[in-house]
């Protein structure tokens, strides 16, 4: 069986193409919606606005220049978009076992039968754990899914599942993660289609206003000659809301160094930003700093997991107050089925005595009634005996012979019961 490559045997929800060279998230046919909501209105306008206004100036470059911008400056929308949602957006890869150097054993006392506590060790892993940053600590989770603490500043995705560095949010229109590798160019396509919006509005408004001029009208009459422009101008100004107001909340994001997640969810805690490097640095951090490579390499050939042999179970030392527990347990049970073994001896020979003076006296004394014996052997088949559940090799599992307090108690208590049985009889 030939060999997998990571991309193949991939955990996550992602999807790859171009034999993993490529990597979108699960919902990455919505980045088709976002292709004709860019592509068709420039279309429009190249054709309908552009194509018009490139004679209307005195120098003739000057109009082939509105055409060509529009054109360059939506490839560059393009690709930015492509680098953003195509890219490892600081993936953790995820571990195939929990880290054992985190593991702890507690002991909790747990109720037996018998109502005695036994010390029992339980495996305890800890939510959190604290790590410094900048001289100050802070917490950071266990992920159960990936069975990795996150890093600072590291959140699970539920759409991609998985661990994403510097996690910002999942955004539909991309169909990607935005974290730490690809975040500087969401910022770039959100921005630069900002810019492209007010590039189309403008000219736009442009046209209709070179329309009223030509034809002495008014702006209704220029409307009905280019209705084409009104389209892009409502569009444009519909689309400025979304992409420009997205854009001036990234900048404050940048200037403050937080991410979408930690704003939305950390906006009530007064907690200082221990990120926070200054607005000038904060900026040189996000765009001018090398983008880190990925921790991924989903071309590579995936490693067989070798089941891992299960670890020793660690227990806590025993304390010398709490005796012998662990060895007085068989102890007992041994010194249960001796008890019993004797008591039972004792009472067949109580029984046998008993009916030989019967037998002896029969001749001389008074007829008795031939059920006696049955009665006196029924009453003493209901002397209280000690009982063991544990009747599997008591003799080698333990070589000690001696009797416990309490069965020899028993044993004495049927032995007085036979005896004064038989002293009434005589009588």
């Amino acid at each position: 069986m030939a060999a997998k490559r990571v991309y193949q045997v991939w955990k996550g929800s992602n999807k790859f193409i171009c034999g993993g060279r490529l990597v979108f998230g699960p919902d990455a046919r919505s980045l088709f919606v976002t292709l004709l909501l860019i592509i068709v209105p420039v279309i429009i306008f190249c054709v309908c606005v552009a194509s018009h206004l490139r004679h209307e100036f005195s120098s003739y470059n000057s109009g082939y220049a509105i055409l060509a911008v529009a054109i360059l400056f939506t490839i560059h929308v393009l690709v930015v978009l492509f680098l953003t949602s195509s890219g490892d957006p600081g993936i953790v890869p995820r571990n195939s076992h929990p880290p054992e150097e985190e593991l702890r054993y507690d002991s909790s006392v747990s109720a037996d039968v018998g109502g005695a506590g036994r010390q029992t060790p339980s495996l305890q892993f800890p939510r959190t754990k604290e790590v410094i940053v900048n001289g100050i600590g802070i917490k950071v989770k266990y992920c159960e899914t990936c069975m990795l603490y996150r890093p600072p500043r590291c959140s699970h995705c539920s759409i991609c599942n998985n661990c994403v560095e510097r996690f910002d949010h999942h955004c539909p229109w991309v169909g990607q993660c935005i974290g730490l590798r690809n975040y500087r160019y969401f910022f770039m396509f959100v921005s630069s289609a900002t810019i492209l919006c007010i590039y189309v509005f403008s000219l736009s408004a442009l046209y209709i206003k070179v329309l009223m001029d030509n034809y002495d009208g008014t702006v209704w009459k220029a409307m009905k000659e280019s209705p084409a422009s009104v389209i892009l101008m409502a569009y444009c100004f519909i689309s400025l809301w979304f992409v420009g107001g997205l854009s001036g909340f990234h900048l404050y994001l940048i200037g403050t160094n937080q991410t979408t997640y930690e704003n939305f969810r950390y906006r009530a805690d007064s907690r200082i930003n221990v990120f926070n490097r200054g607005c000038l640095n904060n900026f040189l951090e996000v765009f001018c700093s090398k983008v880190k490579p990925s921790r991924n390499n989903f071309r590579a050939f995936a490693r067989e997991e070798v089941p891992r042999p299960l670890a020793p179970i660690i227990t806590r030392p025993r304390d010398p107050d709490d005796g012998l527990d662990g060895d007085r347990r068989p102890k007992v049970e041994d010194d249960l089925d001796i008890g019993e073994d004797l008591l039972k001896i004792s009472q067949r020979r109580n029984i046998e005595e008993l009916d030989e003076e019967i037998r002896g006296r029969g001749s001389n004394g008074p007829p008795h009634h031939t059920s006696e014996p049955d009665s006196i052997l029924s009453s003493d088949h209901r002397a209280p005996t000690i009982r063991s559940d544990a009747r599997h090799s008591s003799w080698e599992r333990s070589g000690n012979w001696d009797i416990g307090q309490e069965v020899l108690a028993n044993s004495n208590v049927t032995e007085s019961r036979n005896y004064v049985t038989s002293k009434e009889m005589r009588q």
